[in-house]
C-alpha cells in the first residue's frame, strides 16, 4: 500500500514535468478557454462576471485533458509504461498516478484563473469553490484517461475526446443558460459532468452551499463511473 501511494505520487510528478508543464499544454489549458469566452463576450457584451463560472469550468476541462487523453497510449507505444510495472506497484496504481498528473495540472491552471478573477471582480473564494475545483479536476482527468485507454492510437484518443469536450461547452451552461434550451437538450445537459461544475461554481458564488455540495457529490459519482471501466480497459491491454 505504501509503495503504491509513493508510486502514484511520483508518476504524477513525472507526468507533470514531461507532458503538462510544456507550452502546448499550457496554451491549450489556459489560452483556449480565455479566447473562447472572450469571443462570446465580444459578440454579445455583458457583465464578464457572469461568464467567470464557465471560464473556470472550461479551464478545468481543457487543462486536465490537455495531455491526459494521449499519455497512456503514447507510453504504451514507446514501451515506457511497462517499465513502471517493474516496480512493486499495481497497474491500477499506475493508472491513478497518470490520472493524478492531469488533475494536479487542472488544479494549478484553475486556481490561476480563479484567483485572477477574484482579484479583478472581487469574487469571494469559498471552501465550496475550492472543493468543486478539486473534484472537477479529478472528474475530467478520469474522463480523459478513460477515453485514452478505450482506444489504441493516440490520434484516436484526441479525436474521441473532442466530441464530449465541445458538446459540453455548448450544452452545459458555459455560455448559454440550460433553462433556455429545448427540453430534450436539457436532459442531455444534465447527463454531462461539466453542467455540475458550472452550476456548482455559480452556487458557491451565490453562497448556496447545499447546492454546491450536491453538485460536488454528483461529480464524485462521475469520477467513479469513469475510473472503474478505465482500469478494466488498461488491464485488458496487458492480457
Amino acid at each position: 500500500m505504501r509503495d503504491d501511494l509513493r508510486g502514484i505520487i511520483y508518476i504524477a510528478l513525472k507526468d507533470m514535468r514531461t507532458y503538462y508543464l510544456k507550452p502546448p499544454s499550457l496554451s491549450w489549458g489556459i489560452v483556449f478557454p480565455f479566447a473562447w469566452i472572450l469571443a462570446f463576450y465580444l459578440r454579445s457584451p455583458k457583465s464578464f462576471v457572469e461568464l467567470v463560472p464557465g471560464l473556470i469550468a472550461m479551464t478545468i476541462l481543457f487543462s486536465t485533458t490537455a495531455a491526459e487523453a494521449v499519455v497512456i497510449n503514447f507510453e504504451l507505444r514507446l514501451k515506457t509504461l511497462e517499465r513502471l510495472l517493474l516496480a512493486p506497484i499495481k497497474l491500477s496504481s499506475v493508472f491513478l498516478g497518470k490520472m493524478l498528473g492531469g488533475a494536479i495540472f487542472g488544479l494549478i491552471t484553475a486556481f490561476i484563473v480563479t484567483i485572477s478573477s477574484a482579484y479583478l471582480f472581487h469574487i469571494h473564494i469559498s471552501i465550496y469553490l475550492i472543493m468543486l475545483i478539486i473534484v472537477s479536476s479529478l472528474t475530467f482527468s478520469s474522463l480523459g484517461a478513460l477515453l485514452c485507454v478505450s482506444v489504441t492510437e493516440v490520434f484516436e484518443a484526441q479525436t474521441l475526446l473532442n466530441l464530449p469536450r465541445f458538446t459540453m461547452i455548448f450544452l452545459s451552461g458555459v455560455v448559454y443558460p440550460i433553462s433556455a434550451m429545448p427540453k430534450f437538450l436539457q436532459y442531455v445537459a444534465y447527463a454531462m459532468p461539466l453542467t455540475y461544475t458550472v452550476n456548482g461554481i455559480k452556487a458557491s458564488f451565490s453562497g448556496n452551499s447545499n447546492m454546491a455540495l450536491i453538485d460536488g457529490g454528483i461529480l464524485l459519482l462521475f469520477s467513479i463511473v469513469f475510473i472503474l471501466p478505465a482500469i478494466k480497459f488498461l488491464y485488458k491491454k496487458f492480457e
